[in-house]
């Protein structure tokens, strides 16, 4: 794991050397173990290093091919480099690292070398020879990699703070960004925060030669469904979805590194510990955040998994006070603003201080297996489509009514549902996480029109007629829509933002591209939640007690309401006042937010006021305009 850096396009500029190096050290912290450069006349690569497998100098970056003809900077991990190594015998190895047999892939299979790996990665491969430079992100987006273009010149990097780091891209929030972080606490698709700055998207390739670009999908979720999963009996299902989830962990365990997991004592990553305790040789290290406040704490589910699969458990307790004292560390640490982020900061340092680099996260379990309440949610909406016999008028004023007879998030959602042209999941999907209406973000932005529904948008995208995503079974189609949405933009986000704070490395099973396939492949019949997670849990047989498969879904459950009414009410409202006086913003209806929240209002809950807190906060740290 590290951060990689770069310019295309050095005319112009006084000293390269110098842009590159102060771009590449903005990511110090995402590979502390070593720094390289390489600057040629076209263009120049920078790199941090993080080492995790072949912890030697020989792997420090950039790495160049056998005959000079390539180079390349990496950012994540090849899991198969050891099976693509054996097909790749004729090449001259000098490491043993994973991202020489990139290097190898390319040179032997050119770009179908992409259909070979199995990783999560961002990287930049440079072709000395035809003057191209492609730049590639993985299929499900867990490795981040930003672009902007300024004049004759083509950035990119790890981070937007490391792009910012050039003072070649204006400090200028984006307003559809804006908009889009108002709707949903994140930014979606190609866009970011700032105006100018644009992510690669997963599964894609960026190819620029002289001033040609244009974007290669080699992967994409919605497409690459195994709809052969659908004819396989429920027996034959559980076997192979044990199979694919047992070797995705094997390969994720590979590492020249002390490594762990995360251990919440959820299902998820109750699973994870007890497929790796199946295949390693040695007890598993599994951590733990525990709170003082029995209330908040998950610990003796934890403890119990721990104890079955005889790990090397490390339980951390905190005081909820320690925790809010990491709270300005968790923000400082932001890349990119997120109405969450904070837990797995905490929980990444606590581990990285343990003597362990590289850990394994049960991230991805709820949206491939129908965990969370949304599945059901949108499956019963969809049984009530003769709502939409009623004429948008009436549907409407029956929205009002709801929302003032139970004022509160739940009914202003469903009476914004009530009012769309359509009772599909492209309409009703974008309501579930919703932090604003957009009457609101006009009230609060001092707008008439916004931009396009992100969400909506990419929805519209992934299931568009004649095309395979519109055959998926419907619960396959909301975990495209979780993952396309709220798991790359916030939970992937932030989990690699945090965890690249403290140089841990996260690796994520359930997000292996074969078991994802597999599982949208099934149908709705052998994955609907009668009771959490079925499939996986049944997929399992008796490796999880009932205690965790019965237990109510808590997750890292925290009294934000209290601490923000209490003792981080001056924080979060200096960073309020601070926000409501920025250019873009109506100050009195921000004020009055913060002052309903104070009061209480259904309507008004802690998680709509956080972002804002989050977000002038980063744009202060960052010195956005």
């Amino acid at each position: 794991m590290c951060g990689i850096s770069g310019i295309y396009g050095l005319e112009g500029l006084s000293n390269p050397k110098e842009l590159i190096s102060k771009m590449t050290q903005k990511l110090a912290h995402r590979g502390p173990d070593a720094e390289g450069f390489f600057i040629n006349e076209h263009l120049a690569l920078g790199h941090r290093r993080l080492s995790i497998i072949d912890t030697s100098a020989d792997g420090n970056q950039p790495l160049h091919s056998h005959n000079g003809k390539l180079s390349l900077v990496f950012n994540g991990e090849l899991y198969n480099y050891l099976e693509l190594k054996e097909e790749l015998k004729d090449y001259p190895f000098k490491t043993k690292t994973d991202t020489e047999v990139v290097l190898a892939a390319f040179e032997t299979w050119g770009d179908q070398a992409l259909q070979r790996f199995n990783g999560m990665f961002a990287f930049a491969l440079w072709d000395d020879e035809t003057k191209v430079l492609k730049l590639v992100r993985d299929r499900l987006g867990i490795k981040p990699l930003y672009v902007a273009s300024v004049d004759h010149h083509f950035l990119f990097a790890s981070e937007v703070r490391s792009i910012l780091a050039s003072d070649l891209v204006e400090r200028k929030l984006s307003q559809d960004g804006l908009i889009d972080y108002l709707r949903y606490q994140t930014v979606h698709g190609q866009n970011t925060i700032i105006e100018g700055i644009k992510q690669i998207p997963p599964g894609s390739m960026l190819v620029i030669k002289e001033e040609e670009q244009f974007i290669e999908t080699y992967w994409s979720l919605s497409e690459t469904a195994n709809m052969e999963a659908s004819r396989h009996s429920r027996d034959e299902q559980k076997k192979n979805i044990r199979a694919l989830l047992s070797s995705s962990i094997q390969y994720r365990m590979r590492a020249d590194v002390p490594f762990g997991a995360f251990l919440s004592g959820g299902i998820d990553s109750s699973a994870i510990v007890g497929l790796m305790a199946e295949v390693s040789s040695q007890p598993v290290s599994t951590f733990n955040i525990s709170f003082k406040e029995n209330e908040f704490s998950e610990a003796p589910y934890a403890r119990m998994i721990a104890k079955k699969f005889n790990t090397k458990h490390h339980e951390i307790e905190l005081s909820v006070e320690e925790f809010k004292k990491l709270i300005p560390d968790a923000l400082a640490a932001m890349d990119h603003p997120s109405g969450d982020g904070p837990n797995t900061y905490v929980v990444s340092k606590v581990t990285k201080e343990a003597g362990i680099t590289m850990a394994l996260s049960g991230l991805g379990g709820d949206e491939l297996f129908a965990g969370y309440q949304i599945f059901q949610q949108a499956t019963s909406l969809l049984s009530k489509r003769w709502l939409m016999s009623f004429p948008p008028l009436i549907r409407g004023l029956g929205g009002d009514v709801l929302k003032m007879l139970k004022p509160s998030v739940a009914s202003t959602k469903m009476a914004g549902i009530l009012k769309e042209d359509y009772l599909d999941l492209e309409h009703i999907y974008p309501w579930s996480r919703r932090i604003f209406t957009d009457q609101k973000i006009q009230q609060v932005l001092k707008k008439k029109g916004l931009s396009e529904n992100a969400v909506m948008k990419i929805l519209m995208d992934s299931f568009q007629l004649k095309s395979r995503g519109a055959d998926l079974p419907f619960l396959s189609k909301v975990s495209v829509a979780e993952i396309q949405s709220y798991m790359q933009h916030v939970l992937l986000r932030d989990s690699d933002q945090m965890s690249m704070a403290h140089a841990l490395e996260l690796r994520v099973p359930f997000l292996d591209h074969n078991l994802v396939s597999y599982v949208l492949g099934i149908g709705d019949r052998n994955k609907y939640p009668h009771t959490p997670k079925e499939l996986l849990v049944d997929s399992l047989g008796d490796l999880l007690p009932r205690e965790i498969v019965d237990r109510p879904k808590m997750g890292f459950t925290l009294p934000w309401e209290i601490w923000m009414k209490g003792d981080l009410k001056s924080f979060c409202e200096e960073h309020i006042t601070e926000l409501s006086k920025r250019p873009y913003f109506e100050e009195k209806e921000i004020m009055k937010l913060w002052r309903d929240f104070l009061a209480g209002k259904p309507e008004t809950t802690w998680s709509r006021i956080w972002p804002l807190v989050v977000l002038n906060h980063w744009m202060k740290t960052n010195r956005i305009d």
